[in-house]
């Protein structure tokens, strides 16, 4: 007499297919997230960048324009255009945003969190000059996705 024997998978095949699959959808899984967060981080970065760039070109363009600059403290600039009254440039630490005299230049989708004016007097043939250090971050990321930028420029002020 012949022993039959059922032909199938045992449960332990079973068990270590299911274990193989489910190691591969976790390994998956975290490559997808870790691949979606590095995408918001970068976003978030280049969003950071144009806004402290904008608020960098405004101020450029006021400045070179302007008759007469000084830097009362580092968070503020003063200028005189021509028309009074004098207008400035105030780096709202408090609010996170640069402001100039009449809006706001910086969005609500970032924060500053840190800025610096520094006027340099003309001197020697060398005319006078400001350099401008911002920081800023996303007000909306988490501390994971949170990337902080610098943008620092120096304005070469004309000569009148």
């Amino acid at each position: 007499m012949k022993l039959e024997r059922n032909s199938g998978f045992s449960m332990i095949e079973i068990l270590v297919v299911i274990l193989v699959f489910a190691t591969l959808a976790v390994l998956a899984t975290d490559s997808l997230l870790l691949s979606l967060r590095g995408s918001r981080k970068s976003e978030s970065t280049v969003s950071v960048r144009e806004n402290l760039n904008y608020a960098l070109s405004i101020i450029e363009r006021q400045l070179h324009n302007a008759e007469s600059v000084s830097c009362p403290s580092s968070t503020t600039i003063s200028y005189d255009d021509g028309l009074p009254p004098a207008d400035n440039f105030t780096c709202d630490l408090a609010n996170g945003h640069i402001a100039s005299s009449s809006a706001q230049l910086t969005t609500n989708e970032i924060r500053v969190t840190a800025c610096n004016f520094i006027c340099t007097p003309a001197n020697a043939g060398v005319p006078a000059s400001v350099s401008i250090s911002l920081t800023g971050e996303d007000a909306d990321s988490s501390s994971i996705e949170d990337q902080t930028v610098t943008a620092n420029t120096q304005i070469m002020l004309r000569t009148y």
